[in-house]
């Protein structure tokens, strides 16, 4: 098979060195921004379009959150006033146009994307149902999850946690915008320390921020590992399916 010597459970060849094959990507709606204020900024979406190609090429299975706090967070406009429940619905509907703008930025670079919600919005996206998840999966279709578990209360963090477990992925990809976990927020404590591994419990005793405890807490137990990492670094997603140290560890 030359530099294509694995064959993945479906068929698909998988590169030389790819550590995983099924893993699922969380990616925040402020990623999108660049350095705008809020919205989506399409210069950034086709960069992140283009990773995310790099890595399909790769032949692995890959399923995508997005947030949606580039748009809409529910939790600080809940604090303003508006009731919690109906502001988080109103993030979750931010996902939706997230994960359409990025669905659309795939497909125009040949990759074939299918949105799955949370939400019925049978005109946009299909609704979300796991056995058909993992066929598109299967298939080699990337997955977009939109508005998070369709639940109010829960972030998209817990969201990602929840779909991975529920499709067997061997990792959750956490991309943020630094190179990993710290002891504290490195941008206003200097002497702030980065982990490179962090075990569930540590990252729960030490109230670290990164991802809420109820996403952690449902990934260990389910004993699916974490990877946060850098992702404005170019290739740093690839570098993560690929199994490299990279970023921060919490298994």
């Amino acid at each position: 098979m030359g530099a294509q010597e694995e064959v993945g459970p479906t068929g698909r060849e998988l590169s030389r060195g790819l550590r995983y094959r099924r893993v699922l990507l969380k990616l925040s709606g402020e990623a999108l921004m660049g350095d705008s204020a809020f919205g989506i900024d399409s210069k950034v979406l086709q960069s992140i379009a283009g990773e995310i190609r790099d890595v399909a090429a790769l032949g692995l299975e890959l399923a995508l959150v997005i947030g949606g706090g580039n748009i809409f967070r529910g939790v600080s406009v809940a604090t303003n006033g508006t009731d919690r429940a109906t502001a988080d619905y109103m993030g979750m509907l931010a996902t939706v146009i997230n994960a359409l703008a990025l669905q659309d930025a795939l497909e125009r670079q040949g990759i074939p994307t299918r949105v799955m919600s949370a939400i019925e919005i049978r005109q946009i996206a299909e609704q979300y149902i796991r056995r058909r998840a993992m066929r598109h999966l299967e298939k080699g279709r990337i997955v977009i999850f939109a508005a998070g578990t369709g639940n109010p209360f829960f972030s998209t963090d817990t969201a990602a946690s929840l779909r991975a477990a529920e499709i067997g992925a061997e990792i959750i990809l956490k991309a943020t915008k630094v190179d990993g976990v710290y002891s504290a927020d490195p941008k206003v404590h200097a002497d702030a320390t980065r982990f490179s591994e962090l075990s569930y419990n540590e990252f729960l005793r030490q109230g670290l921020k990164v991802m809420d405890a109820t996403a952690v807490t449902l990934c260990m137990e389910n004993s699916l590992p974490i990877m946060v990492f850098n992702m404005t670094v170019g290739g740093n997603i690839r570098r993560a399916v690929s199994g490299e140290t990279i970023g921060t560890l919490v298994h």
